[in-house]
């Protein structure tokens, strides 16, 4: 039986992980939980699955837990203690932001599996993670539909040629960038395939999220971002393909659930039954779509792409200053059009600097969020 450790359990990729293993308790069992301030679910999910160590992220919360678990090891924001300390065979990463990076690096240390689904981590550290899990010789094991698909056709990277990333484009795909500048929070939030977290959602609504997969995407399979491909697929069935050097292509299809990639991050390099979604009917499809992305409506992705190819401190520049704009979005202070606007003029500030230390690039995260917030004081909605 597998042992879990899953960091983020009350977001939306950890809940699902847990459907995963409540549907195969033979398989799995949970030994670390680790959630953020969501207490009452962090609760029930105690009570089910039992695990030996929880965090939490407030000292009151951990109060409480001590008191309902007077047995269980509860820490307060101890998602990288877990990751040093607790017994279990896989972790899955899924917490929000660049707090995420820090446990992985220390799963990975002690020659840990990591189901990664935090995309800060190869974002902003890319290139000292991948050091990282090399040197210990690491499964990082993508969850991300993409990342996950392009997994499960490359086999093991040989004669890959390129990579075809696939996007739904959104619930802007068919508008125009005016309905874009002037869109609500609950129109961006209304993804038309996906059922996703706030911060994702408005990323998968400017394709930022798309760009953030893209330098996630060159870091995993180690491609040349000339050789990786965005492709505007709005029914979501082909989650991504390669292209091999002889010109075949191979896909990985199937309807649009985050279930089958979280399950397969935890049963690599098995296939087990477990969580079933409907098997995907082509006669009933009809027909796939397929388009090239709007660079000039969806900037962000130009944006990002232009931040992987510099390469160093920019991706985590581009990081920090995107999240900040997307939170201030969601709290009504600019429009939807002025995140890659201000992502791209932060990125056109900032000094990067190349073959960036961890303290490099955590510094540049927290300058680039110093000047994102100080545009954002200058918007006018």
């Amino acid at each position: 039986m597998k042992k879990i450790a899953i960091l983020g359990s009350t977001g939306s990729i950890g809940r699902q992980a847990l459907e995963v293993i409540k549907n195969r308790r033979d398989a799995f069992c949970v030994s670390a939980l680790g959630a953020g301030n969501n207490v009452e679910l962090l609760i029930e999910q105690i009570k089910e699955f039992e695990p030996e160590i929880v965090s939490v992220k407030s000292e009151e919360n951990a109060n409480i837990l001590k008191k309902l678990f007077p047995t269980k090891k509860i820490l307060t924001d101890g998602i990288v203690d877990i990751a040093k300390d607790a017994n279990y065979d896989e972790v899955l990463v899924s917490v929000n932001g660049i707090s995420g990076l820090f446990p992985t690096l220390e799963a990975i240390k002690r020659g840990k599996t990591v189901a990664l689904a935090n995309k800060e981590t190869l974002v902003t550290a890319g290139d000292i993670v991948m050091a990282e899990a090399r040197k210990n010789n690491v499964n990082i094991i993508p969850v991300d539909s993409e990342h996950s698909a392009i997994f499960q056709c490359s086999n093991n990277g040989k004669y890959v040629s390129k990579l075809i990333i696939t996007a739904s484009g959104g619930p802007f795909l068919y508008k125009t960038i005016d309905e874009m500048r002037n869109a609500t929070k609950e129109q961006t939030l209304a993804h038309p395939n996906w059922n996703m977290g706030n911060k994702i959602t408005i990323d998968s609504a400017t394709l930022m999220n798309k760009g953030l997969e893209v330098i996630e995407a060159h870091h995993l399979f180690n491609k040349d971002y000339d050789d990786i491909k965005v492709v505007i697929h709005p029914q979501s069935i082909v989650h991504s393909a390669i292209e091999f050097v002889d010109g075949s292509v191979i896909a990985q299809m199937g309807l649009p659930s985050m279930h089958l990639p979280i399950q397969y991050a935890l049963t690599y390099p098995e296939r087990i039954e477990g969580i079933k979604t409907n098997s995907f009917n082509f006669v009933q499809a009809r027909e796939l779509d397929f388009y090239e992305p709007d660079f000039e409506k969806f900037s962000a992705l130009k944006i990002a792409f232009d931040a992987g190819r510099t390469g160093g401190t920019a991706p985590a520049v581009l990081n920090g200053a995107n999240e900040e704009a997307v939170y201030a979005f969601l709290d009504g202070k600019i429009r939807l059009t002025d995140i890659a606007d201000i992502t791209k003029e932060v990125l056109e500030k900032m000094k990067i600097i190349q073959n960036p230390t961890l303290d490099n690039i955590l510094a540049a995260d927290k300058l680039a969020r110093i000047h994102a917030k100080n545009l954002i004081e200058q918007v006018r909605v």
